[in-house]
Parts: C-alpha cells; structure tokens; sequence
C-alpha cells in the first residue's frame, strides 16, 4: 500500500531536500513550510553573509508554504512560526502520518495538536544528544518533561546512535523508535567530486596535503583549533595548507591565527552547495572540532560522500556512526588541539584507496534511501496498530 505522508519543516533546508525527493518516489508525500527564508535569514542563521543556496529544493517533491502569522517570522525562535492553517491542512489531508522535525517551533506544535485531533499518527525526527544536556534546574526540568513531551509522537526516527541514546534517555520505548539516518545527496557529491578531480582539480603546492574546515565561523565549531592544529604539524614539518570555506564572526580572528602560526592558509569565504564537490575533492581530511551543539556534523557527510576523511571532536554526533578510527577517520577529545593536530596526522597517513571504499559503504547507509525506508518502516508500524506507550 502506497502510504499518504504529511511533512512538516521550518522552510526549505538543503539538507532535506534529497530525503524528501526519495521518500517522494515511495509514498505520496506532501510537504509543508512555515517560513519563506530570505537571504537575510540565511546570514542572521549564522553563516555570516546573506545569499541564497545556488540548487533547486523545491522540484521532486509536492509543498506548500503555509502563512506565517508570527509577529516576527523566523526561523530562530519558537514564536518565529506561528502557521495555524496547518490544521486546516492535516484535517483535509487523509495522511497516513504525518513528521515534524522537532519541537522547537510553535507550528510543530501546532501539527501536533492537529494530528491529535484528526486522529493521524505523528512522528518526530531529530538529533538531539546527550552531549549537549544541561545539568542543574534546567537538567532536572527536561527530565520531568522530555518523557511526558516524547510521549506526543506515536514514533520517534533517530538519525543515529547518540540520538537513539537520547531518546532512550527519556523512555521512549524500543517498539517506538525507527532508523532514519542523517544523510545528504551523495550521489550529488560523489559525482560532482569526480568530475573535479577528473578535470585535474587544484592541487596544493610543493606536494603539500591539504586539511579543511567547512562550516560557519562560530565559537561553537571551534575553527581556531584547526588553525592551532594546522600550526602545530607544520612546526613539526609536515608540508600542509589549510582551507578554510565559510563565514563568519571569527575569520578575522583565524586569519590572525594562521599569520601567527605560520599556516598557509586559504579563506574562500562562504562557499555555496554547487561549489562544495569540488573544495571537498581537493582537500585531503576535513575537520570538524565542535562542541556538543554540533548535534550531528552534515559537512562530515558531504566530505565522505566525496571520499574524503575527517576529523571530528568527541562531542559531535556523527563521531559513532561516521568514524572508524583508523579507516574512515579519527576522533580527538573537545578542546585539546595537541590530540587534534595527532589525530589529523593520523588520517592523512591513512591509504587512500582502502579509506575511500570504506567511506563508499558507510555512505550506502546514511543516504537519503535509508532515511526514506526507515520513515516508511515507521509509517507502517503505525497503520498496523503496532505502537508501543
């Protein structure tokens, strides 16, 4: 049976778009927005300049922008999302589930309630982590209310392990809980970072390898470790170059830095989707050292899909799904740029042909198919009357 789904999401994200044009082909899918995102929201979203992602997110799938009656509409708040017309959409809507991504916005709410009241299975897909929880009052808050909000959603996807154990955290039962991997279009990636290196690419200089950092230039991610890393090896001798794609408050600071350190060092500033293949096919690792806000790491993803291996920090979430130490990357301690610039020597002296088929069949699994079977498997359980409470 050819499943009706209902999707909820803040507005269009490059991310999802490859998961919402699988699960298309699978069942029939309507996809909901509760924001038009400018391109001044994209730069007040922290990647320091305004822009407009340069791929097509809207084709291969059916959607609708519902209105957004939100005071101040945004994505970056609560109220930022107030679309009371979804209930009028999820009543007429026949779906046989319906997803939000989260809870963090009134409209998700707002669905919620809906599908209470039209009796539609509701689903939740998030990221969160144990990583990131907070002690103290707000700890002891969560734990007397995450089970009873968890507790709305008839089933929970987690996009991988530090989610499942999240949710788990909270009580969710085993019987409620669906793989549905993060991912991004790796076939999209793959070929565009073929062709790059098919077309020669851009090679460092003098045979040096080359380490990268893709991502806003944020406190959270940490990027000045890579520089301090990057510095610490080229002490030691080894011929390395930094690339640096994005933008934001630091790059003065990590401009200083590199300078300082005697890095040299390439800041291609914000970068958008088209231009990704082709920096990650010319990059050797790809690190990411961030704090437990980096609930899972889509970069670490992109370059995998590219062949390429990474760095991460042991607070970032993909670190158990994605990293295979000594085979598809390495994982250092947050905050210890000594085991960070360890861990990056140790990826570049990793086989390359070996890394790349490793990195070929983990990404066979965080895709957007997997995503789109682990949604369905859910969606059936439900229609079956196979829910746990």
């Amino acid at each position: 049976m050819r499943r009706r789904v209902g999707f909820l999401v803040s507005h269009p994200i490059q991310y999802y778009t490859p998961f919402l044009r699988e699960l298309a082909g699978r069942c029939d899918l309507t996809v909901f927005f509760a924001h038009r995102q400018d391109a001044a929201g994209q730069g007040q979203a922290g990647y320091g300049v305004a822009f407009d992602w340069d791929v097509d997110l809207l084709s291969g799938y059916e959607s609708r922008f519902l209105t957004n009656v939100a005071r101040v509409p945004s994505t970056q708040s609560f109220a930022g999302c107030n679309t009371p017309e979804i209930a009028d959409r999820i009543s007429e809507g026949r779906f046989d589930a319906f997803v939000v991504p989260g809870w963090s916005l009134r409209s998700y709410w707002q669905a919620v309630r809906a599908c209470r009241r039209a009796r539609v299975p509701v689903m939740v897909r998030g990221d969160s982590q144990l990583a990131g929880r907070r002690g103290g009052a707000v700890g002891r808050v969560k734990g007397a209310v995450f089970p009873h909000l968890l507790k709305q959603f008839d089933a929970c996807l987690y996009v991988g392990q530090r989610n499942r154990e999240y949710l788990e955290h909270y009580g969710v039962p085993a019987g409620r809980m669906f793989f549905s991997p993060h991912c991004v279009d790796n076939d999209a990636f793959r070929r565009g970072s073929d062709a790059a290196r098919g077309a020669g690419g851009r090679a460092a200089p003098g045979g040096r390898r080359r380490v990268l950092f893709v991502g806003r230039l944020v406190e959270s991610k940490r990027p000045l470790d890579v520089v301090q890393a990057v510095s610490r090896l080229v002490s030691a001798g080894m011929p390395l170059e930094l690339v640096v794609a994005g933008a934001g408050e630091l790059s003065g600071r990590m401009e200083e830095a590199a300078r300082a350190g005697g890095v040299d060092a390439r800041f291609l500033g914000f970068v958008n989707q088209s231009g990704l293949p082709s920096v990650y096919a010319s990059s050797d690792v790809v690190v990411l050292p961030s704090t437990a806000v980096e609930t899972w790491g889509l970069v670490v993803n992109e370059a995998m899909a590219c062949g390429v291996p990474a760095v991460v920090s042991d607070a970032v979430g993909c670190g158990p799904d994605l990293i295979e130490p000594g085979v598809t990357g390495a994982v250092a301690p947050l905050d210890d740029v000594s085991a960070l610039a360890t861990a990056v020597a140790s990826v570049l002296a990793l086989d390359i042909g070996m890394t790349r088929r490793a990195l070929a069949e983990r990404m066979e699994t965080y895709s957007p198919a997997r995503a789109a079977e682990g949604l369905l498997e859910a969606a059936d359980a439900l229609a079956s009357g196979n829910r746990l409470r």
